[in-house]
């Protein structure tokens, strides 16, 4: 976040934080799923993104920030909101193991299908 907001606030343009989560397959084929469920993960996703975003929005009060809960895979929604980016932020976690994939499906796919600039963040 220090990073997209601090590169927004330099370039003077606003930030847009996507995530999307989906219900594990299970839930579908349960005799007691409950619809309301899934309506109430979205709530709560949508309440933690805004609850993340506020202390960066403090920080910088100059930079406009806007925030997208959705159910579905993230890349789709990221490649519809990469269309109109001056630049693509994107998470990885750092992984201590010199063995295997250091860098996630989404952020490999973002780096090589994007129409804007990607910056691959390492965070833990």
């Amino acid at each position: 976040m220090a990073f997209a907001f601090e590169e927004a606030d330099r370039r003077g343009c606003a930030v847009r934080a996507i995530h999307g989560w989906k219900m594990p397959s299970m839930y579908q084929y349960a005799p007691f799923f409950d619809p309301e469920n899934e309506r109430e993960i979205g709530r709560t996703i949508t309440v933690m993104l805004d609850e993340m975003l506020m202390p960066w929005r403090h920080k910088f009060p100059s930079v406009s920030a806007t925030h997208e809960a959705f159910e579905g895979p993230a890349l789709e929604q990221l490649f519809r909101a990469a269309a109109s980016a001056d630049l693509i932020v994107v998470g990885r976690r750092l992984r201590r193991s010199p063995l295997g994939v250091h860098l996630g499906s989404v952020a490999h796919a973002v780096l090589h299908h994007a129409a804007a600039p990607v910056a691959v963040i390492a965070h833990d």
